[in-house]
């Protein structure tokens, strides 16, 4: 049982009811945030994915601009997000046929009074789904896993690291 009251709550008012947050007087500042995700799949599909033998076409390109898309529109599918002037979305995914999986990870900056933690997170989700989507019918065993905050820079909050870049590690 939590011990907060709704008023430790940003997106809740005093009486207890769910409301945009006003950051009008918040400092604009750069931000950047980086989420990461996984779907896993067979792997022969991901080698079809691969080598470009899927039905539907390209299906990381595919994914890549589904995930720009999802950021870019993020306010319209999470009730109290603000609307954002993104200055960078990017996606990079990582095929990995060891674990017969791919890694999405969605970076995405602006110059704002708050964060771009869900529009980074939105983009993976948009881009796993597409991958999904597009290998479905191939495929019904893939998941979609561990999509989470990796990095966040910028704000009052300054930087958190979750974990570090799986390429480099750094």
């Amino acid at each position: 049982m939590s011990t907060k009251k709704p008023t430790d709550f940003t997106h809740l008012n005093s009486d207890g009811h769910a409301h945009m947050v006003d950051i009008g007087a918040k400092a604009s500042t750069q931000r950047e945030a980086v989420a990461r995700g996984l779907v896993s799949m067979q792997a022969e599909t991901l080698q079809r994915i691969l080598s470009g033998e899927l039905p539907k076409g390209d299906v990381l390109a595919v994914a890549r601009v589904a995930g720009i898309m999802a950021a870019k529109r993020t306010p319209e599918i999470i009730p109290l997000c603000h609307s954002l002037m993104l200055t960078h979305v990017a996606l990079r995914i990582i095929p990995d046929p060891v674990d017969q999986s791919v890694l999405i990870e969605a970076t995405v900056r602006t110059n704002g009074p708050t964060g771009v933690e869900m529009e980074a997170l939105t983009a993976v989700s948009a881009a796993a789904l597409t991958i999904y989507d597009m290998c479905k019918a191939v495929d019904r065993t893939m998941q979609i896993k561990a999509i989470r905050l990796a990095e966040k820079r910028g704000g009052s909050s300054g930087e958190f690291i979750l974990e570090k870049d799986p390429e480099t590690r750094e």
